[in-house]
């Protein structure tokens, strides 16, 4: 199962972006309601590697299931 990347929790770090071994982390148009940068996961992509997990330092940013009401996605 995919992981998702919560839209409104995301601060735009991007250390997962980098770290992802298949290329499935996106940047979001615009800025979300922290008014930060964001990420989104291509569910179609992730392989449930969880290293988007490991190296993201911002809590609760990332939840290991696929969710999309929490993500938005362009």
């Amino acid at each position: 199962m995919p992981h998702t990347i919560v839209t409104e929790t995301c601060e735009g770090v991007a250390d997962c972006v980098d770290a992802c071994p298949v290329a499935c982390i996106h940047p979001g148009p615009g800025k979300n309601m922290k008014g930060t940068d964001w990420y989104w996961i291509d569910f179609t992509t992730c392989i449930d590697c969880g290293i988007c997990l490991q190296v993201c330092p911002v809590e609760g940013a990332i939840v290991p299931e696929e969710r999309p009401d929490l993500q938005k996605t362009p």
